[in-house]
């Protein structure tokens, strides 16, 4: 190495350890500067130190802050991954295997047990991916920099308190970047003050319990207002003359009053109760499905606001139930793809020479760039990496 590319990589890795330091101090000027809010929400100076002790900040949950799935993915693509072949069978063998424990959940909180077991489906694939980041130090990051710090801080105060307490007894804990963890994945307060002890062991456990994962999700459910022996809605037809500014969550209607103005179940059967109140739905606008939902969606949406979110819960529950799916196609000449068929479009495209490992189905920004070249290559238009059908059909085809 030349004399000056010796002193500038020395001045560079000054500069990354100056950084880096400077982030530390900052880091740990927060935690102290956050002490005296913990305590006066319960938990005590002496657990406060135990367990921030060695805490560094993990700056990349600041980019999953700002592009959650729910509000980034189409939804074709977001609810073919979620509501996939795969996951009813694999939810329908849940229903099968802990039959005894869904129902008695579902009669102790008169909840429907389909929802509960496509909560826990949808949250962490029926406890098999619970989230890989550990919990205080995304929480502690996210409460000292980023939005929405008030918040963060309140999680991570709550994950303390239940360190402290007993309820959580492992300090290295894993969950979601944003702090939910467990088989159905619970904000630390929502599981301080929703979590219930099913299994009769005196702890809470959400993460290694099923009875307590499964009653917890219902007790939740419940106190968000779910109604026993309601659906959470219907798929349904509009008329040609519906328009569409009548949509949306917070425009209901009486059944009776969307009857009159000819709205219809998609599968011919009647409304129910005319005196009920319903929205209708257009999430992906007048050309796509319509929902005409009750206030048993709403008490989904509150587990996780965002409306995606809330159609793959509803939609899961009913191919749960026996439902065949979805009547009316999404407006896109490209669907998305469902997690087998993700896995299969990465096999393709490493038998085309892109090195991408082992094909997971997950797709990141090295099967996005694999795509974007086979896009190009092909002709296929817009050349942007995503993966939907056409990229799939047109790799099977050679």
């Amino acid at each position: 190495m030349s004399p000056l590319r010796f002193l500038s990589s020395l001045l560079l890795s000054a500069g990354l350890f100056q950084a880096q330091a400077s982030l530390a101090d900052d880091f740990s000027a927060c935690l102290a500067r956050l002490q005296p809010e913990a305590r006066a929400k319960g938990v005590e100076s002496v657990s406060y130190a135990r367990y921030t002790q060695g805490l560094q900040a993990d700056l990349s949950v600041l980019d999953l802050l700002n592009a959650q799935p729910e509000f980034v993915t189409p939804l074709w693509d977001y609810l073919a991954g979620l509501v996939d072949e795969q996951r009813v069978a694999d939810g329908k063998a849940m229903l099968a295997q802990h039959g005894e424990l869904f129902d008695r959940v579902a009669r102790q909180y008169q909840v429907d047990k389909y929802t509960v077991a496509a909560v826990w489906g949808v949250e962490s694939d029926f406890g098999r991916i619970t989230g890989k980041r550990p919990l205080l130090t995304s929480l502690s990051t996210l409460s000292c920099y980023g939005r929405r710090q008030d918040f963060f801080r309140g999680e991570l105060f709550a994950t303390l308190k239940l360190l402290q307490d007993g309820d959580l007894r492992d300090t290295g804990i894993t969950g979601s970047w944003a702090g939910a963890f467990g088989q159905t994945q619970f904000m630390p307060s929502t599981y301080a003050r929703i979590a219930v002890d099913f299994d009769g062991d005196g702890h809470r456990d959400l993460v290694n319990s099923v009875p307590d994962a499964l009653a917890s999700t219902a007790n939740y459910l419940r106190k968000a207002g779910w109604v026993a022996g309601q659906a959470w809605g219907y798929e349904v037809q509009l008329p040609a003359s519906f328009p569409a500014a009548q949509a949306g969550r917070g425009k209901r209607r009486s059944l009776s009053e969307w009857q009159a103005l000819g709205v219809r179940r998609i599968d011919g059967g009647a409304l129910p109760d005319g005196a009920l109140k319903a929205a209708v739905l257009l999430p992906t606008g007048p050309q796509g499905p319509a929902f005409l939902v009750l206030r048993n969606y709403d008490a989904i949406y509150s587990y996780n606001a965002a409306e995606s979110y809330a159609l793959a819960i509803a939609l899961l529950s009913d191919r749960l139930r026996g439902g065949s799916g979805l009547r009316t196609p999404w407006p896109t000449d490209d669907p998305g793809l469902s997690r087998a068929e993700r896995k299969q479009l990465q096999e393709l495209l490493i038998a085309r020479g892109h090195d991408l490992g082992t094909p997971d189905g997950l797709i990141g920004n090295s099967t996005r760039r694999a795509i974007q070249a086979e896009q190009q290559r092909l002709g296929l238009s817009p050349v942007d990496g995503r993966a939907g059908q056409k990229i799939l059909k047109a790799l099977r085809g050679q």
